[in-house]
């Protein structure tokens, strides 16, 4: 046959062909080698780089001088080549995990199963109080996953928890109760300790409450051994128990309601507020008042929905008055005042409110207008300021009240404060002097009556120095300090009257 006539030999079959062998011989020979997982996974990969360079290498010699078979060569061991590079940069080996036969991810290294693991046996025993351990059948396979497929820690943590949870449900026998983080003891019922919740919240809750929850977080954590198991009725006297320490004070002799506010750190209004029934200016050896608002361990917040009506205060319009001193004033008509429905969102802790949200407010009736005379008179020295000033300085000896003198218990209606013979004795405000002379158990005594009604009496002195009818202003040195009438010493007996009534002088004095 003729060189012309002979057919064209076309190599593509044959090059594929052996490509295709060299990299099943290859192939073959790197899984052979995979004995260690992670170093043979490197060799292979780069075996079979190598391997694809002969291979390409010796295609290229086969085909050189060949017009058309050097294309085709070049795209096809470019393309093998581009196929590993893809493998080996989205992929890497690693190890599918198996639980109990469940797969449930995959891993770069065991160590992260492993890690999981001895995390959620540290969690389990503290929670179960005994040593709690995974035992569940885990198994790894070898596989080749996309990176971004890697499972991390916190996936076999959660898979594990979830196991743990139901050993919980099914050996837990006993319960731990914390309230805000503070351990209340232990106990054997949770259904009976769900119900003590709601048997406390119903203390605070009626008809129209909206909403009921405790102030504090409380826990409730499954353990298996306790020391000591509470009933329920000890868990209520835990949680139910005052928090604050002693809650009452005795009256003893000597005291006044100012000295056992001062005493308790308290205000008199604080101490008022706790005691809304008891007479600030009398009280008697062996009562029993509340320093210190009752907080039990837990707190009930409540929302209350209420309706009420609410006064709506008249409107002042004020006219100058030549007759008047200035600083004073006096109603001319008073007003009436008006009346709104309103609407309310009440918050209460334990019974207390803490807060008021309004809703709506509807004017019922309008309130009429309070018409007052504001004096303008120029205020002459002697008149009334309308607050008082100590009349002199020393310690004081004996509080207002009841106490014990010449040996028997008698009610001391001022507060004696001490003083040196002849010390100056001043006006506690500015006044008219309505008795000034000797008077029984006081000795010498001064009474001034206030441009409002109230009067203060100035005991026990040595020489007095205004004559009744006599006007004084603040401040004016009135008598001087003696022992007359029933004392013990020097000293000077002050009182402060409102309507005739003796009120204790430390509500009144600065």
């Amino acid at each position: 046959m003729s060189r012309q006539n002979r057919p064209r030999y076309n190599p593509l079959p044959h090059l594929l062909s052996a490509c295709a062998q060299t990299l099943r011989v290859k192939g073959r020979k790197a899984v052979s080698q995979y004995k260690n997982f992670r170093q043979d996974a490197g060799i292979w990969l780069k075996e079979l780089y190598i391997s694809l360079r002969r291979t390409a290498h010796h295609c290229h010699e086969a085909l050189a001088g060949r017009r058309y078979a050097a294309p085709v060569s070049f795209l096809a061991v470019s393309g093998a080549l581009g196929l590993v590079l893809t493998v080996t940069t989205l992929y890497t080996v690693s190890y599918a995990v198996y639980v109990d036969g469940e797969n449930v991810g995959a891993v770069a290294d065991q160590s992260t199963v492993i890690a999981a693991v001895a995390s959620v046996e540290a969690m389990g025993s503290r929670m179960l109080g005994y040593e709690y351990t995974v035992d569940n059948d885990i198994s790894y396979r070898y596989a080749l996953t996309l990176r971004s497929d890697l499972s991390q820690e916190e996936v076999f943590e959660d898979y594990f928890s979830t196991k743990m949870d139901a050993v919980e449900e099914d050996d837990a026998r006993l319960y731990q109760i914390t309230v805000d983080g503070q351990p209340m003891g232990v106990i054997e019922s949770k259904a009976e300790f769900n119900n003590l919740l709601r048997e406390l919240k119903t203390v605070y809750t009626t008809g129209t409450t909206v909403s009921a929850e405790f102030v504090e977080e409380i826990q409730v954590t499954p353990v298996l051994l306790a020391d000591e198991v509470l009933t329920i009725d000890q868990m209520r006297t835990i949680l139910t128990e005052n928090t604050t320490g002693e809650t009452t004070y005795t009256v003893v002799s000597g005291d006044t309601f100012n000295a056992i506010a001062y005493r308790n750190d308290m205000s008199m209004s604080d101490l008022k507020a706790l005691n809304p029934d008891v007479n600030v200016n009398k009280l008697s050896v062996g009562q029993v008042l509340n320093v210190k608002e009752l907080i039990p361990r837990l707190s009930i917040r409540t929302v209350e929905a209420a309706t009420y009506f609410e006064p709506i205060p008249c409107p002042v319009e004020t006219r100058d008055d030549p007759n008047i001193y200035k600083g004073s004033s006096k109603i001319i008509t008073q007003g009436v005042e008006g009346e709104a429905l309103v609407t309310a969102n009440i918050t209460r802790v334990n019974g207390v409110e803490k807060g008021r949200e309004v809703l709506s407010s509807e004017t019922m009736r309008e309130p009429t207008t309070t018409i007052k005379a504001v004096g303008t008179k120029p205020r002459p020295k002697t008149a009334s300021n309308g607050y008082y000033k100590w009349p002199c300085r020393g310690k004081i000896t004996s509080y207002f009240g009841y106490r014990r003198i010449f040996g028997s218990q008698s009610y001391h209606s001022g507060i004696d404060i001490a003083g040196s013979y002849g010390a100056p004795i001043a006006a506690a405000d500015g006044g008219k002097v309505t008795f000034s002379g000797y008077k029984g158990n006081y000795g010498y005594l001064v009474i001034i009556t206030h441009d409002n009604g109230t009067q203060t009496y100035y005991g026990h002195c040595s020489s007095l120095l205004v004559s009744a009818g006599q006007r004084v202003y603040q401040g004016q040195t009135i008598a001087r300090v003696g022992s007359t009438g029933r004392s013990t010493g020097n000293h000077c007996h002050f009182e402060v009257r409102i309507r005739g009534s003796a009120v204790n002088p430390l509500n009144y004095l600065p």
